[in-house]
C-alpha cells in the first residue's frame, strides 16, 4: 500500500477519487445503540442507584453511594497548586488567551424604537446549567476542557457541572487542575452513557443540565444523541482533519508534521496536501517517509496517511480553494505568501490558519479560538463551538397603541388567509373603529 495516496486534479477519475477519500460515515453500532438505550432508561428510572451500579461495573469504582463520587473543588485546586511550574503556566496562559477571545463573543440584548413607538428586539440570557463531559483515565485533555468550559463560564452560565470517569478510582490530576483553571462549579467522577444520562435527566444527587458539551468514546456519542432534545448538545463529532494549501514555499518537513499532527489521532484521521507544485509534493512525501518512523505513534500516522491521507497537486492555488470549499474541512492551512487573500476565497472551514508559521497544533493548545470544530463537512453549515452556544436568544415585542392599528390589520388579513380566525379575531380587539 501506498505510504500515502497521491491525486491531480487533470485527472479524468479525479472527482471519484477524491470522493471515495472523503467518504465517511460515522457508523452506529446496533450493540452500542441498544446497549446505550438500556442504561439511559435505567438511569432514568433508577437515577442513582444505576449510575453507582454502571460505575462500579465499568470503572471499577465501588462507592458506598453516589456522593463519594463528587471531586471536591478543593482536591481540583490542590492538583493545579501541585502541578510543575512550567506546566502549570502553561495551562493559565492558554486559558487566558481562550477567555480573552471568547469575551468578544458575547452577544448583548438589543432593541430599537419604531416611529409609532412600537419596540423591537432580542435578549440574550445564559444557559441555566452546562454538564462537560471529559474523558478521564489515560486519555487526559486538560486543553479540550479548557475549550468546552470557559466560553460556558464567559456567557454567564451558572453552573457548570463536570463528570469524568476516573477507571479504578484514579484521578487524573491535569482534569482536575485545568478544571480548576477555567472555574468548573461541580466535578463528578463518573463517566460512561450514564453520566451523559445523569447529566440529560437529573438524579436525587445530580442536577439536570440544559446543555452536554465535551468529547467521549462511542457510547458517550451514542448517548448525546439520544438525548439530544431533552438537552441540547454540541456536537457529534467525527475524526480529525486538516488540509493544507501551500504554493510550495514552506519547508517540507513543516508540511510533513502538520499533516502528522492531525494523522496522529486515530486511523480515520483525514490529513490532505493541496500544492500546484509537483516537485514539492515529492519533497513532502520524501519528508513523510524521512520522518514517520521516528514518531511514537507511526502506526497510527503511517494508517492514516496511506487510507485517507493525500498529496493533490492543482493547477493553481485558485483551483485549490475552490477544492478546500467542496471538502469544508475542520482545520484548514493556508501555508502561502498574503493568506490573507486566499482566505477571502474561503467559504467552509472549521478554522482557518494563515501564514507559514501558523501550525494548527497552536489552536488545539493554546491561540485563543475554540479548536471544537465541525467535522465531516459540517463546516458547511456548522460553527465552531463558542460563547453563543451557551446563550439564548429571545424576542422582545412592546407594540404601541398606534403599533396595534397596524399591525393588526396585516396580521387579521393574514390570519384569516390562513384559515385562522382566533388569531384574526384577537388583533382585531385591540383595533379601533
Amino acid at each position: 500500500m501506498a505510504l500515502i495516496n497521491r491525486l491531480d486534479t487533470r485527472s479524468a477519475d479525479f472527482r471519484q477519487r477524491l470522493d471515495r477519500l472523503l467518504a465517511y460515515e460515522a457508523s452506529e453500532d446496533a450493540s452500542i445503540d441498544r446497549a446505550v438505550a438500556d442504561i439511559l432508561l435505567d438511569v432514568r428510572n433508577r437515577g442513582d442507584a444505576a449510575v453507582l451500579d454502571y460505575t462500579r461495573r465499568f470503572d471499577r469504582v465501588d462507592a458506598a453511594g453516589i456522593e463519594a463520587l463528587e471531586i471536591p473543588l478543593a482536591d481540583c485546586a490542590a492538583a493545579r497548586d501541585a502541578l510543575p511550574a512550567a506546566q502549570r503556566a502553561a495551562l493559565e496562559a492558554a486559558a487566558e488567551r481562550v477567555r480573552a477571545y471568547h469575551e468578544r463573543q458575547r452577544a448583548q440584548t438589543w432593541t430599537y424604537t419604531e416611529a409609532d413607538g412600537t419596540v423591537l428586539g432580542q435578549q440574550v440570557t445564559p444557559l441555566d446549567r452546562v454538564g462537560l463531559y471529559v474523558p478521564g483515565g489515560k486519555a487526559a485533555y486538560p486543553s479540550s476542557l479548557l475549550m468546552n468550559a470557559l466560553p460556558a463560564k464567559v456567557a454567564g452560565v451558572a453552573e457548570v457541572v463536570m463528570v469524568t470517569p476516573t477507571p479504578g478510582g484514579v484521578r487524573n490530576p491535569l482534569v482536575l487542575a485545568a478544571a480548576a483553571i477555567a472555574g468548573v462549579d461541580r466535578a463528578i467522577a463518573i463517566g460512561g452513557a450514564q453520566a451523559v444520562g445523569a447529566l440529560a435527566y437529573g438524579t436525587a444527587y445530580i442536577p439536570a443540565v440544559d446543555k452536554i458539551v465535551g468529547p467521549g468514546n462511542a457510547y458517550v456519542a451514542a448517548a448525546k444523541r439520544r438525548v439530544y432534545g431533552t438537552v441540547g448538545i454540541d456536537m457529534i463529532a467525527g475524526p480529525s482533519e486538516i488540509l493544507v494549501i501551500c504554493d510550495g514555499a514552506t519547508p517540507p518537513d513543516w508540511i510533513a508534521m502538520d499533516l502528522f499532527s492531525q494523522a496522529e489521532h486515530d486511523e480515520m484521521a483525514q490529513a490532505i496536501l493541496l500544492c500546484p507544485d509537483a516537485a514539492f509534493l515529492d519533497q513532502v512525501e520524501q519528508a513523510i517517509a524521512r520522518l514517520l518512523p521516528t514518531m511514537p505513534r507511526a502506526d497510527i500516522i503511517g494508517a492514516s496517511l496511506s487510507s485517507r491521507g493525500a498529496l493533490i497537486q492543482v493547477a493553481d492555488l485558485f483551483e485549490a480553494c475552490d477544492i478546500a470549499n467542496r471538502i469544508a474541512p475542520e482545520h484548514l492551512e493556508i501555508s502561502t505568501d498574503e493568506p490573507e487573500r486566499w482566505a477571502g476565497l474561503i467559504r467552509h472551514a472549521g478554522a482557518i490558519f494563515m501564514g507559514r508559521n501558523t501550525s494548527e497544533a497552536l489552536g488545539d493548545y493554546c491561540a485563543g479560538p475554540n479548536h471544537v470544530l465541525p467535522t465531516a463537512r459540517t463546516a458547511r453549515f456548522s460553527s465552531p463551538l463558542g460563547v453563543y452556544d451557551f446563550q439564548k436568544r429571545s424576542s422582545l415585542i412592546h407594540v404601541s397603541d398606534a403599533g396595534a392599528q397596524t399591525l393588526g390589520r396585516i396580521a387579521s388579513a393574514l390570519a384569516h388567509g390562513e384559515g385562522l380566525p382566533a388569531h384574526a379575531r384577537s388583533a382585531e380587539y385591540r383595533l379601533k373603529p
